[in-house]
């Protein structure tokens, strides 16, 4: 057998949370809400948008896919994490490794692009709303959200394409709830050096890229909110790119700590509590930091309602 086929039939074993009964099942049930949560969230926001043919505009096109990639990502991690919390042996093997990184890394790369599509869809109906409809066209809507995928795709691949080089002799426990690419860096046997640096180029890249894109975005938005005359005006520009920048601030904030921080390789006792963070929380977080505060969202989860008791609906005017 070939040292790539070795390496290939590796298992490593996922030491999780904790090891203690008692706290094994108070964690499981924490985690099994959350993910259940997670799921009808994102998928019931995904739904909301697309039965609803007032939501298909940019916004919520972006919206309904960064809530798909939401759903994807607690659905490679959670399942997996869920079951160790009871398994005896808690193995996962290379190959499982692979796909959860892959999808991963698909949703949170597609995340990243989604939320820069979003800043500069925020950006033309603040700043320019008057040429929303052309500048922000049913077709460069399409190329956005297509491009994100293949980014995605592409930067997912990429890695995946250099965890082959690596194999592993030494100890296959890793100290992580799913099988993250820093860990397994710790276990090779041969230097990481190379995979380390694609990290360091390629999700810096995505990051520095998108995050560029939104922070330009916002300084558009503000100055042209700062010198509107109407309180009102100002006030509504405000409450329209609120929900989008914290969803901004706290995903890129944790991407940057676990990926991009001086000496991320080397500090496993960070691992966990950032990662729960971003496969976990975020997840949870956005369709409730989106819904609670779109009054469109509102209206329409409200209409659906009145429609299930036959009450006259209420009816809004979509902002761009």
């Amino acid at each position: 057998m070939t040292g790539d086929n070795q390496s290939l039939t590796i298992e490593f074993i996922l030491t999780g949370f904790t090891d203690h009964p008692e706290l094994r099942t108070l964690l499981f049930l924490v985690f099994l809400t959350i993910y259940l949560i997670t799921m009808v969230g994102n998928l019931g926001l995904v739904a909301l948008i697309i039965t609803e043919h007032r939501l298909h505009t940019p916004m919520y096109v972006f919206l309904g896919n960064l809530a798909l990639m939401d759903s994807c990502c607690s659905c490679a991690i959670t399942p997996k994490m869920l079951q160790n919390f009871f398994s005896k042996d808690r193995i996962i093997s290379l190959y499982e490794c692979m796909a959860q990184w892959y999808f991963l890394c698909l949703a949170e790369t597609s995340d990243c692009f989604l939320l820069a599509a979003m800043a500069y869809d925020r950006y033309v109906a603040i700043c320019n709303p008057l040429l929303y409809h052309s500048m922000m066209s049913k077709k460069l809507c399409i190329q956005m959200t297509t491009g994100a995928y293949i980014a995605g795709n592409l930067h997912s691949m990429i890695h995946i394409g250099f965890l082959h080089r690596l194999t592993f002799c030494s100890s296959h426990q890793i100290n992580h709830f799913f099988c993250d690419v820093l860990p397994l860096y710790r276990l090779s046997c041969v230097d990481p050096y190379i995979n380390e640096l694609m990290i360091l180029i390629f999700s810096g890249s995505v990051q520095t890229f998108s995050i560029t894109i939104v922070i330009i975005s916002y300084l558009f938005i503000l100055f042209t909110i700062f010198t509107m005359k109407s309180n009102k005006g100002r006030g509504k520009a405000l409450s329209t790119c609120a929900s989008h920048f914290l969803s901004v601030s706290i995903f890129y904030g944790s991407l940057l700590f676990m990926y991009i921080r001086p000496n991320s390789f080397n500090e496993e006792d960070k691992d966990i509590p950032v990662a729960i963070f971003y496969t976990l929380v975020i997840p949870l977080l956005n369709p409730f930091i989106y819904s609670l505060r779109n009054k469109e969202v509102i209206i329409v989860m409200k209409n659906l309602l009145r429609r299930c008791h036959n009450i006259p609906k209420q009816t809004f005017h979509m902002d761009n």
